[in-house]
């Protein structure tokens, strides 16, 4: 994925497993790219992703992409 000018990136991590997990959150991790355990994605830093984010914290680990 290009990195646009000004623009930060996300390293977005799933670390836990979703099984057990509302389907809505499932569902928001398959919006962000995340299929499996310790699949890595990047993901602009937008608001979108970011709200994404703060409702899976318990199960993903983000960085910043320099």
């Amino acid at each position: 994925m290009a990195k646009a000018r000004g623009q930060e990136a996300l390293r977005i991590t799933l670390t836990r497993s979703p099984i057990g997990t509302p389907k809505s959150h499932r569902v928001w991790l398959r919006g962000l790219g995340l299929r499996r355990i310790r699949h890595t994605v990047v993901r602009p830093n937008t608001s979108q992703v970011q709200g994404l984010i703060h409702k899976l914290s318990y199960m993903i680990t983000v960085e910043k992409v320099t």
